[in-house]
Order: structure tokens, then C-alpha cells, then sequence
């Protein structure tokens, strides 16, 4: 394929998201009560698709068992079957029907990376949020044990304790969620910190108000747009946490489907110039670019500017 056809069909692609973009936000306008319609007809084009894209995964995993034409670990045929009316992306490497296990993918990976996500979003914000208001030797000793994990590659890290407490789906949650849990707490009290020098703290703190009104009434109100904007991210980088571990064979096990084992045992197919394993990777690349479009929106209109 050469270059300009390569152009070509991705002027097209881009051409094609935005007009869906586009029509999704005048739905989402028509649709809505008057104060939602008007903040979504603020929304880029890209925010729009993005959350289009979003709303697509969540249905497609929510209806997995109705949409799929076959079961999630169901031999259905032959191996490495080509696509055709039956099986219309063909089969896997043990013969099972690729349609129905990219759907029960996007409710698998996406589902556990949407929970890891939340337990470390949770954990790393308490204890973020507590160690700014406490201060002291909390605030040092927590910040320096975070500081150990985080000096650890997190991809060496949770190999190494998933080949210690196994490769289940809870010894997965768990690792993610701990790892991740770090990174959430350095932002968690960095912000934080930021907001406890401010004159409204002082005044509750001489009204006697005790630290957990202090971080739920005063501090998380006031740094939830940037917390948010990084639940956002966060869940991007488990996810694709989630798929790499996968491939590399740590991640949700057979016979559960999942688009990061789904690539590894279809890699073979690539040497005959058949697209199949990159539907799956495919899958996770597009949900990581929508994602990102939707917090780049949420950031922007935190932020308080107009262009």
C-alpha cells in the first residue's frame, strides 16, 4: 500500500469520526434538558466521538450475551477460518468464533480495568487527600513508602507479584490497583496540598471541624476537576496495563476472552498477511484514543478558558 493510499484512507477515517462526532452531539443536544444541551454544544468534535465510542463499549459489553452469536469459549469450527457469512470475522487458533470473543472482550478488559481503576482512584485519594491534611510524620512516611513502589518499573512490578500471588482475576485487581494506587496518590496530595494553605481551611479548622469534613466538604470538592481528569487517564493505562500483561500471558486467562490474549494467539496469522490479530489491538487503541478525547474536553472546561 502506498503512501498516499495510506493518506488517503486516513483523511477518510478522520473525515468519517468526525461526522459521526458531530451527529452524536446534535442527538445528545436534542435530547437533553436545556442545561446539558448547552454544555454539549460546547464539546469539540473529538469529545463528542469520543464519547460515542465510549457509549458503544459499555452497550456492546453490558449486551454481550444477547449480541454474541455464539458462547465466549464455544468451538464453533476449524481453526483460522476466514471471514464469511457465518463466522464474519472467521475463527481463533482453538476455533472459536472472533465476533463473539471481541465482545466478550470488551466486557471482560474493559469491566476489570473500570474496577481496578476505581479501588486504586479510591485508595490512592483517601490516603493522598488524609497525608495532606495530617501532615507531619504520615505525610513523610507514606510519601516515601509511595516513592519506594514508584521507583519500581510497574510493568516489572506487578510481573513480579502476579508470578508470586498467581495470575487469578483477584490477584489481578489487587497488583493493578496497588500499583496504580501510587500514581494516584502522589496527584491526590499534591493537589491537595495546594488547597489546605488556603484561608476557608484555616477558618474550618479554628470552627473545629474534624479532618474527614475537611476532605470531603472543603478539599475533594474543590480538586475534583483535576482527580477526574485522571480517573480518566488512569483507566487508560490500566487498561492497556491489563492487555499487556495479558499478552504476555500474566493477565485474565483462558478460556476468558480478552483483546490482549486474543492478539497473542492470532499473532500467527500476521506472517500470512491476515488483518485478523489487529482487530482486537485495534479495539484497545480505540478506546484509549476516545478516552483521552473526553478528559482533553473535561480538562479544558475545568481549566476555565473559552478557546
Amino acid at each position: 500500500m502506498s503512501i498516499i493510499t495510506t493518506l488517503f484512507w486516513f483523511a477518510v477515517a478522520v473525515i468519517g469520526a468526525m461526522a459521526l462526532g458531530w451527529l452524536f452531539r446534535a442527538f445528545v443536544v436534542a435530547v437533553s434538558p436545556q442545561r446539558h444541551a448547552q454544555e454539549m454544544r460546547k464539546a469539540p468534535l473529538t469529545a463528542s466521538f469520543g464519547l460515542l465510542v465510549i457509549l458503544i463499549y459499555v452497550l456492546v459489553a453490558a449486551l454481550a450475551p444477547v449480541i454474541a452469536p455464539f458462547g465466549e469459549s464455544e468451538v464453533v469450527g476449524g481453526e483460522f477460518l476466514p471471514w464469511d457469512s457465518t463466522y464474519l470475522l472467521g475463527t481463533d487458533n482453538l476455533g472459536r468464533d472472533m465476533l463473539t470473543r471481541m465482545i466478550y472482550g470488551a466486557r471482560n478488559t474493559v469491566g476489570i480495568a473500570f474496577i481496578i481503576t476505581a479501588l486504586a482512584f479510591f485508595g490512592g485519594t483517601v490516603l493522598g487527600l488524609f497525608a495532606a491534611v495530617v501532615g507531619g510524620w504520615l505525610d513523610q512516611g507514606l510519601s516515601r513508602f509511595v516513592d519506594v513502589l514508584m521507583a519500581i518499573p510497574s510493568l516489572i512490578f506487578s510481573l513480579l507479584l502476579l508470578t508470586i500471588f498467581g495470575t487469578s482475576v483477584l490477584s489481578l485487581v489487587l497488583v493493578i490497583a496497588t500499583v496504580d494506587a501510587t500514581r494516584v496518590f502522589r496527584l491526590a496530595r499534591s493537589v491537595a496540598q495546594g488547597i489546605v494553605v488556603m484561608d476557608y481551611i484555616e477558618a474550618a479548622r479554628l470552627r473545629g471541624e474534624g479532618k474527614w469534613w475537611l476532605i470531603t466538604r472543603e478539599i475533594l470538592p474543590n480538586a475534583m476537576a483535576p482527580l477526574v481528569a485522571e480517573f480518566g487517564l488512569r483507566f487508560c493505562f490500566v487498561f492497556l496495563a491489563i492487555s499487556g500483561l495479558s499478552f504476555l500471558g500474566l493477565g485474565i486467562q483462558p478460556p476468558t476472552a480478552d483483546w490482549g490474549g486474543m492478539v497473542r494467539d492470532n499473532a500467527t496469522l500476521i506472517t500470512f498477511g491476515d488483518l485478523t490479530p489487529f482487530l482486537p489491538a485495534g479495539a484497545i487503541a480505540l478506546l484509549t484514543v476516545a478516552v483521552n478525547f473526553v478528559v482533553d474536553w473535561q480538562l479544558h472546561r475545568s481549566s476555565g478558558l473559552k478557546e
